[in-house]
């Protein structure tokens, strides 16, 4: 049966070490007018000041997984929460709430065909748009897959009915960080 192609971008799913998975996020600043939108289940990176922007496929930097954020709008005057970040907005107190913790895993739909004997290998993700009418990412996983250095590390074939064919493209899998800001020994 054909996987359904509907890209989600990156969702957490569990902790690694069966530790509870409590949903948490972490606070981060998204500078004034920070141009790009930064859509739920997108990577972020750290730019400059701390803030952080939307990571490009390739980024080996990551904080984490983007899960919304909130600010006051600047021609209302009201608080407002959204699930993605349309870019340009020109306010000082917008903050991005971050699944920052670098041993959760994540689901994640592939851009083409892998086999299930890709489980140990990594990958990169591929493509950084979502949709503006539900601000959902459409990121997904490039089915290049191999030992090389690369954003994730891909640990399990997803449980989901519709998306666990790997004989077609589409499929969703588990992932963890292999590249992430906070298990580098480098500083940003």
């Amino acid at each position: 049966m054909a996987n359904v192609d509907a890209a989600f971008g990156l969702r957490p799913v569990r902790q690694l070490g069966s530790m509870p998975f409590n949903n948490a996020t972490n606070e981060y600043l998204i500078a004034s007018s920070a141009t790009g939108p930064i859509f739920q289940g997108s990577l972020v990176i750290m730019a400059a000041g701390g803030t952080v922007i939307i990571g490009t496929a390739t980024a080996v930097d990551s904080v984490g997984v983007f899960n919304g954020c909130f600010y006051t709008d600047p021609t209302t005057s009201k608080p407002t929460w959204r699930n993605y970040y349309p870019g340009s907005i020109a306010a000082s107190d917008i903050v991005a709430f971050v699944f920052d913790d670098p041993d959760l895993t994540f689901e994640i739909q592939t851009d083409g065909t892998v086999a299930a004997t890709a489980v140990g290998e990594n990958a990169d993700t591929a493509g950084v748009t979502g949709s503006t009418i539900n601000g959902q990412s459409t990121m997904e996983l490039s089915s290049t897959t191999g030992s090389g250095t690369a954003q994730m590390r891909i640990v399990g074939l997803s449980k989901d009915p519709d998306n666990s064919d790997v004989a077609t493209a589409n499929s969703n899998w588990y992932v963890i960080f292999n590249e992430h800001a906070y298990k580098t020994t480098t500083g940003t």
